[in-house]
């Protein structure tokens, strides 16, 4: 099992990392490769309720590789940590097959949620540089979180996010159709959408100003014609 698991995982290395020469280098060079068979290791002694020497092989872990994952996080195989320096993934997160995973990437929580705190990465999501993931929600199969994102909610498969806090900009490679229902928590949404109904009443305040207007050149029209 653990071996068949480090084979994915180099697998997914040479797959994702156009600088890998061979598999050999990378089972002996590549610190995220390292960090997962680390981690392998101390969820199993988790597992079997030896909680404080798993948090001991995590830590050791943390210091040859520079990656922090809690023993108690749920990582399929073929998962490929790149450099990974200042990666930290957290308690109750679950990361599937096919990941990718950059350097200073945090699978972490926001500190008011209990239970489910960290997120649930699905299928073949790659999450760039930097990037923060916080809460107990799920980024979807597919998904690309861009370098320095924060992302706080939910993400659809195969999106695209981007931004401080992150927001979806491409979904399937298009643009999606922009969400007219302000957050309950944006005062620039809903200022937006408040112009936007004012626009609305004067456009309708015109069209009978001008319906009046017209009705008015009409009669005074045919007033002149009765008097020739």
């Amino acid at each position: 099992m653990f071996f068949s698991r480090l084979r994915k995982d180099i697998a997914a290395a040479k797959r994702n990392d156009p600088a890998a020469r061979n598999k050999f280098e990378i089972w002996l060079t590549y610190s995220g490769v390292h960090a997962l068979s680390w981690h392998r290791f101390a969820n199993r002694l988790y597992k079997m309720h030896l909680k404080l020497l798993a948090r001991m092989a995590s830590q050791f872990a943390k210091f040859l590789t520079g990656i922090e994952i809690h023993p108690a996080a749920k990582i399929a195989a073929g998962v490929f940590i790149d450099h990974g320096a200042g990666v930290v993934i957290g308690e109750t997160a679950e990361v599937a097959e096919g990941v990718v995973i950059y350097q200073g990437v945090t699978l972490g929580g926001t500190g008011k949620e209990s239970g489910k705190r960290h997120p649930t990465i699905e299928r073949n999501v790659t999450i760039s540089s930097g990037a923060k993931v916080l809460g107990g929600f799920t980024v979807g199969e597919g998904a690309r979180i861009g370098a320095g994102a924060v992302v706080l909610k939910a993400v659809p498969p195969f999106a695209t996010v981007v931004g401080v806090p992150g927001r979806v900009v491409r979904v399937n490679g298009e643009r999606p159709v922009p969400d007219l229902i302000p957050e309950k928590d944006d005062p620039i949404v809903k200022e937006l959408c408040a112009l936007r109904e004012r626009i609305y009443e004067l456009e309708e305040r015109l069209e009978k100003i001008a319906a009046r207007g017209s009705a008015q050149i009409q009669k005074s029209e045919e007033k002149k014609d009765e008097n020739l």
